[in-house]
């Protein structure tokens, strides 16, 4: 269990997906880039086993946790990690109901 305070030091931010692209030599890996209101960010996600075509995410909203150690994969460095529900052990995108503006809070 955690506290209140624990949850609250997450940053969690709606971003808007720009760009994703596989990674050369990983088969699981999105190198993601996207926009979390007035700053752009670079992701690595292991998702391409599911989105095998990268473009298909492009223009989507989801979650991503920012404040998490920046973490070097296959060459590219991630800067923070996309919230994903798990089907049967694949990951699945995460998106609000209706468009909110990139950089929107999460709580």
């Amino acid at each position: 269990m955690i506290t209140i305070e624990d949850f609250k030091k997450l940053d969690i931010k709606i971003g808007k997906i720009l760009s994703a692209e596989k990674i050369a030599g990983a088969d699981k890996l999105l190198k993601i880039v996207l926009d979390i209101g007035g700053e752009q960010r670079q992701i690595v996600s292991g998702i391409a086993l599911v989105y095998l075509d990268p473009s298909v995410i492009v223009g989507k909203q989801v979650p991503v946790l920012l404040n998490l150690e920046p973490r070097e994969l296959r060459g590219e460095t991630s800067f923070g990690m996309m919230l994903c529900a798990d089907k049967g052990g694949q990951p699945i995108l995460l998106s609000p109901i209706e468009e909110v503006p990139p950089g929107s809070i999460v709580k």
